[in-house]
């Protein structure tokens, strides 16, 4: 069996749910629709949008909860990892979303939010680390999307990306050698 390296396993770009930066919040999310119905239906479906310059460059990443947040205003006042990390309770929660107003017309706006809301306005620019080589091995891989805690990578060829490697693929692969390793030993799963 040959090392797995990133380009194995990634999605290339154009496959991946795209925008332009001057795109709406509501065309991002009909890409990201767009892009999960027409990917492989054996795979793990899409769960972010790549924002791209005018040139065609990827500038920024759009995920589900960066969609989510921009819809309500209020939660750029809070920075850093969520209140139910630091070890909050519910209801501390709750507490925070009646005392500062948030949610009070929580769908009867959407569709005006999401229209006015622009790719660029929601999104955020990859830091040094969600890149990677499309010939950096599999466990390379791994280690960024651990220490950085990631979703995805951006897989660089040279300067340019070319695609996109996910963790769902990445723990599918890592799962799929366990799975070889018990067969191997005489084991079944």
């Amino acid at each position: 069996m040959h090392s797995i390296t990133v380009k194995d396993l990634m999605v290339p770009l154009a496959e991946y749910a795209t925008v332009d930066e001057n795109a709406s919040l509501f065309e991002a999310v009909c890409a990201l629709e767009d892009a999960q119905e027409n990917f492989d239906s054996k795979k793990y479906r899409h769960r972010a949008i790549l924002v791209l310059s005018k040139a065609g460059n990827v500038v920024g990443k759009i995920s589900q909860l960066d969609a989510l947040k921009s819809l309500e205003p209020k939660y750029s006042e809070f920075s850093g990892k969520g209140a139910a990390a630091v070890g909050f309770s519910k209801k501390f929660i709750m507490t925070i979303m009646e005392g500062h107003g948030m949610w009070n017309k929580p769908m009867t706006d959407i569709c005006k939010k999401a229209m006015e809301i622009k790719a660029k306005d929601v999104m955020y620019s990859p830091s040094e680390g969600e890149y990677v080589e499309e010939d950096a091995t599999l466990d390379q891989a791994i280690h960024q999307l651990v220490i950085g805690h990631h979703q995805s990578l951006l897989v660089t060829k040279g300067k340019s990306i070319i695609g996109i490697i996910r963790l769902t693929d990445v723990f599918a692969a890592v799962f799929q050698a366990m799975k070889a390793c018990s067969i191997d030993n005489g084991r079944t799963g």
